[in-house]
């Protein structure tokens, strides 16, 4: 929806891009600087872009616009930890905001403070400089234990005051932390983008420069310090505006799409049990989006400020802009309050735009990318090697690599998530007037597979339910066509006999398990290249070759199929159901060929 919006409203051009292996330096005139926008809770599909009209002049109409990029896990740390180090959250094993399974503490737990993107960037000699918020449950008593490492220059939003718009927490350097107490927290964070700016050009070094504010984040107050105990420790309301911009957006309502609070229920799990929401919910809910797109505001400032301030400084054209944000945002699609924490297309399919030396001005592309590819992105940048370790790879960027390598690039994400779904502001899931309604059952394993004949997500859940959607068909994901007796009025065999490319739903389900198999516990190549898990022969790159009837049996009866043990809040290995599966030669374990 928000791309044919854009491509209605913006000068662009279309572009299929594919990613190549090697790891040659993009073409610039010096050595390279990077500014990174990460916004918090962003949305693509609710047209938030269409709000940032500087964000429009100096991103998008001058560079490249992703309209298939992915956020792994609807949540913001998992997600920041996932884009930090290029690895999935199953590698990372940080699942969650808060400890035992996630937060600054799992982070710093599991050896990753000394294993990520600015310390590998220190050490090939750049200065990092990182303001706004790091890591959710990163806060005024552990900021210093350890302090995060590889930054030439820091300062962090704190918890438990990280989401207050007018009360924030910041912590520079090894300095203690310094309440800012009726300050905005966006104008506050450009304040300190200037300085660190300053800082960078003046050392004259090439250097990564993180802004990293909570808008549209909603604000948030705890009782403790972080979300240890979510039903008793937060209000949640909509987020703050700076008081320039509250008069903006009157009469502008959340796009009532099909999905938009349906008349019949839909999705699995518990998302299938939600009522219709009621007038007063709606309304509420079309408050809550223009409190969203007003504290974008201050947002798109920032980012006019920053690109004119690289001007000034004669830097602008050695330098890369990469806008995204950590995860994406529901409020009323499938009946859902606000919130995130879901596998559809609004929490997970997320803005990414670069603009930068050698970068299409006014394009959008339709190629496959995730928050796993952006660190090898930025090693492709800066001409370094990418690490063995990275489970995604870089996203080409140029017009030369889009000509040699159009028709390579992986077709799939994967989507896993963990633990709690999380209503945000007045109204729980059920209608109730209540704050931090919660649903703790909502881990689900999930893949994203895309390419100019199928456009599909396949789920398993916890509970071991499953969800089908044909995006090509049903871009709402309103009609679960996965066989399921969990669906009410629904024939458990009636689904499972359509078709799509022009095979019965029985024979692709078999296939998708089977990615998603490899998918959910891959490291490093198996996560860039699935299918020669399952073909090592490699004769089987894409969903298209593995539907060849040779592998019926394979797939259909022979292999392993997904399914969990019991439902947990983290990544628990035990819970996690089959491991391993087979590959097709012999039917010999694939461990045993990889």
């Amino acid at each position: 929806m928000i791309y044919s919006a854009l491509l209605a409203i913006f000068p662009i051009v279309a572009l299929a891009l594919i990613t190549p292996h090697s790891q040659s330096p993009l073409t610039h005139r010096g050595t390279p600087n990077i500014i990174f926008f990460l916004t918090d809770d962003q949305d693509l599909h609710l047209d938030s872009l269409s709000y940032q009209p500087l964000l429009k002049k100096h991103l998008i109409d001058e560079g490249l616009t992703f309209q298939r990029h992915f956020c792994t896990v609807a949540l913001c740390c998992p997600s920041r930890v996932n884009l930090w180090t290029g690895k999935a959250a199953h590698n990372t094993n940080v699942t969650d905001v808060n400890p035992p399974y996630g937060g600054y503490p799992k982070f710093v737990s599991q050896g990753l403070n000394g294993n990520y993107l600015p310390v590998w960037l220190e050490n090939a000699g750049y200065n990092v400089y990182y303001t706004g918020k790091l890591f959710n449950a990163h806060t005024v008593e552990n900021y210093n234990s350890p302090y995060p490492a590889g930054f030439t220059g820091s300062d962090f939003l704190l918890d438990p005051y990280t989401y207050q718009y007018l009360n924030s927490t910041w912590q520079r350097n090894q300095d203690a932390p310094v309440r800012y107490k009726g300050r905005y927290t966006t104008d506050v964070i450009a304040e300190k983008a200037r300085g660190f700016l300053k800082d960078a050009v003046d050392a004259g070094k090439p250097f990564l420069l993180t802004i990293a504010p909570v808008a549209p984040h909603s604000n948030v107050e705890f009782n403790g310090n972080n979300f240890s105990d979510l039903g008793n420790s937060l209000r949640i309301t909509p987020p703050i505006s700076a008081d320039r911009h509250k008069h903006l957006f009157e009469g502008v309502k959340i796009p009532r799409t099909d999905h938009f609070n349906p008349r019949e229920p839909s999705g699995a799990n518990w998302i299938l049990q939600l009522p219709r929401q009621n007038e007063t919910q709606v309304e509420y809910n079309d408050e809550f989006y223009r409190s969203r797109l007003r504290a974008l505001q201050a947002v798109d400032e920032l980012v006019d400020e920053t690109v004119n301030l690289l001007g000034q400084y004669g830097i602008l054209d050695d330098t890369y802009l990469i806008y995204t944000s950590d995860n994406g945002y529901h409020i009323g699609q499938h009946r859902l309050p606000p919130g995130k924490e879901c596998g559809f297309e609004e929490d997970v399919n997320i803005p990414l735009i670069v603009r930068g030396p050698g970068v299409p001005q006014g394009a959008v592309t339709e190629q496959v990318t995730s928050h796993t590819d952006l660190v090898p992105t930025i090693f492709k940048i800066l001409g370094l090697k990418p690490r063995d370790d990275f489970d995604g790879v870089a996203i080409p960027l140029t017009e030369d690599e889009i000509s040699e390598t159009n028709a390579a690039r992986h077709e799939h994400v994967t989507l896993e998530y963990w633990g709690f779904a999380l209503a945000e502001g007045q109204y729980g899931f059920h209608g109730e007037d209540a704050q931090a309604s919660i649903q703790w059952n909502n881990t689900y394993k999930a893949i994203r597979v895309i390419s100019d004949e199928y456009n599909l997500y396949y789920s398993v859940w916890c509970n071991n339910e499953h969800e089908l959607y044909n995006l090509a068909t049903d871009p709402y994901q309103l009609h679960n066509v996965y066989s399921s007796s969990s669906m009410p009025g629904r024939d458990p065999k009636s689904d499972v006999s359509q078709s799509i490319l022009g095979v019965p739903m029985a024979k692709l389900v078999g296939r998708l398990d089977a990615l998603l198999l490899v998918l959910k516990s891959c490291k490093g190549e198996a996560c860039i290249r699935p299918w020669e898990v399952l073909h090592p022969r490699g004769d089987v790159v894409s969903l298209r070759d593995a539907l060849n009837t040779t592998y019926d049996a394979f797939y259909e009866v022979e292999q392993t199929k997904v399914e969990f043990n019991r439902c947990e809040q983290g990544y628990v290995l035990d819970a996690e159901g089959p491991q391993v599966g087979l590959a097709f030669r012999d039917g010999l374990r694939w461990s045993e060929w990889t």
